[in-house]
């Protein structure tokens, strides 16, 4: 049947979860000892498209900044020996554009797998995200959560990506007396004791998961 049919050479695994994979809104690479890219999810596709901080260059995966490449790569030739860890420590990753970004990795050959004896083509899994807080797509849960208004939401997320009372008054197009009537709304309404805990609340119910609407045609690549 393979020789009539050449499927993607891929685990079972893998086939079965590439569509969960592609619905997380980090960037998931699964990588060999070698650091040959075998699977990329739809996020992490995005990313490499961009040639910034990730390339695949010649079937590998390879980030561009030299030190933190040397880092990744010794990482992946030990996680294939099933002594590997760096997914508690990560490595910070800064684009052309200013962009923050943090790198987890997780060996996938320790315990029981490697007990077992069975060869794996991937040996890692290398996670990616923007440190920035996203605001999460569904923010509705909030709002139900707290029991707030639609204007009480707005002011909360806007408080949360600009900072001060007079930026969200301009933004929102209303007086600064008026933003300062629904932060002390806010305030009873949620038990925050500071504008800064905002960002701890909104930052609780961030998602990993992308809209399904940016992930119903996966771009995630399996090699």
């Amino acid at each position: 049947m393979n020789a009539l049919f050449p499927f993607p050479r891929m685990s079972v695994d893998a086939a079965t979860f590439a569509d969960t994979l592609d619905g997380l809104d980090v960037g998931l690479y699964l990588v060999d000892a070698h650091a040959r890219l075998v699977h990329a999810n739809t996020a992490g596709q995005a990313i490499l498209d961009a040639r910034d901080i990730l390339l695949e260059i010649r079937g590998h995966l390879v980030a561009s900044d030299p030190a933190i490449n040397q880092t990744l790569q010794h990482f992946f030739t030990v996680a294939g020996q099933g002594n590997a860890i760096l997914g508690t420590s990560g490595v910070p990753m800064l684009g052309r554009d200013g962009q923050r970004h943090v790198a987890h990795a997780l060996p996938l050959t320790s315990g029981t797998r490697r007990s077992a004896g069975v060869a794996y083509s991937a040996v890692a899994a290398l996670f990616v995200r923007k440190t920035a807080l996203t605001i999460p797509p569904r923010s509705e849960l909030i709002a139900k959560a707290f029991k707030l208004t639609p204007t009480e939401l707005r002011v909360l997320l806007a408080i949360v990506e600009l900072g001060s009372v007079p930026e969200v008054a301009a933004a929102l197009g209303v007086a600064g007396t008026t933003v300062k009537t629904h932060v002390r709304h806010l305030f009873e309404k949620t038990g925050a004791a500071r504008q800064a805990d905002f960002v701890k609340l909104v930052a609780g119910y961030a998602t990993l998961l992308r809209e399904p609407a940016e992930y119903r045609q996966s771009a995630g690549a399996t090699r």
